[in-house]
């Protein structure tokens, strides 16, 4: 059963929609470097997947298809037929759930540091007893070790805290129920049947998804995708590398509308 999602708008209201799905652990401000630029072309929904945020925290497990299914009732609930979607790593996993699902209720995609298939369950449903055994602080410096270059950490300790807070602070039910989606998702069989105009993005020093075994995956397998790999970019793309994020998702989600 679906839940109503938390989720936040901004730009104007007869603009076209454009979804936000943010990383495992985050919340709608995991997208703050995005807001301004793009709420000037478009109607931007950010949203709380289940378990983050303001959302509601039913008990886990999830299945990618109730993540999904969260998106669509939200869309249904705000009354839009169709929009955008950009998504990052689960968020992007969400986007070709609904991609290969729901693909009636997709204009164009964007998928961002993300994986068709995240590898072996065991290590996601053991992250999943860690957090609920232990809490969500006890994997948040580990994980948001991996979602900046060391370069870009070095330099920017204020941005790491931000997002370690966020980590640590998402309801570990959540968060594990999250992991379990994870840890069952594999569309890589189905994804040379996705017609959505997809375009991916991939960090060239990504450790949570390396692009030669996820984001070139995608591109490979999704007829038409567009394949942009950033140096100097780690797993949270948009926040490190967010003028270059933010000109790509614009111009993506502007094709066939007069830009």
């Amino acid at each position: 059963m679906s839940v109503d999602l938390h989720h936040v708008e901004s730009g104007p209201a007869d603009a076209p929609p454009l979804l936000l799905g943010g990383s495992l652990g985050t919340t709608t401000a995991m997208w703050a470097p995005q807001v301004a630029a793009l709420s000037t072309v478009f109607r931007v929904i950010r949203f709380d997947h289940r378990g983050h945020g303001g959302s509601p925290i039913p008990p886990g497990p999830y299945g990618m298809a109730d993540l999904a299914g969260d998106v669509v009732a939200l869309l249904d609930r705000l009354g839009i037929e169709r929009a955008h979607y950009a998504g990052l790593s689960i968020g992007g996993m969400v986007g070709q759930w609904l991609a290969v699902h729901h693909a009636d209720r997709l204009d164009r995609l964007a998928l961002l540091a993300t994986s068709p298939h995240a590898g072996p369950a065991d290590p996601w449903r053991e992250r999943a007893a860690l957090v609920r055994a232990q809490g969500t602080g006890a994997v948040a410096d580990t994980v948001v070790s991996r979602w900046f270059t060391p370069g870009f950490a070095a330099e920017h300790p204020h941005d790491v805290t931000v997002l370690r807070d966020q980590i640590a602070a998402t309801s570990p039910e959540g968060y594990a129920g999250c992991c379990e989606a994870v840890a069952g998702h594999d569309v890589r069989e189905d994804l040379a049947g996705v017609t959505t105009p997809t375009l991916v993005i991939a960090g060239a020093e990504d450790p949570a998804t390396p692009p030669a075994a996820h984001a070139n995956v995608i591109a490979a397998r999704v007829p038409g995708a567009r394949l942009v790999t950033l140096t100097d970019a780690a797993h949270l793309l948009s926040w490190q590398r967010p003028d270059e994020v933010n000109a790509l998702l614009t111009r993506h989600f502007s094709v066939g509308a007069g830009e």
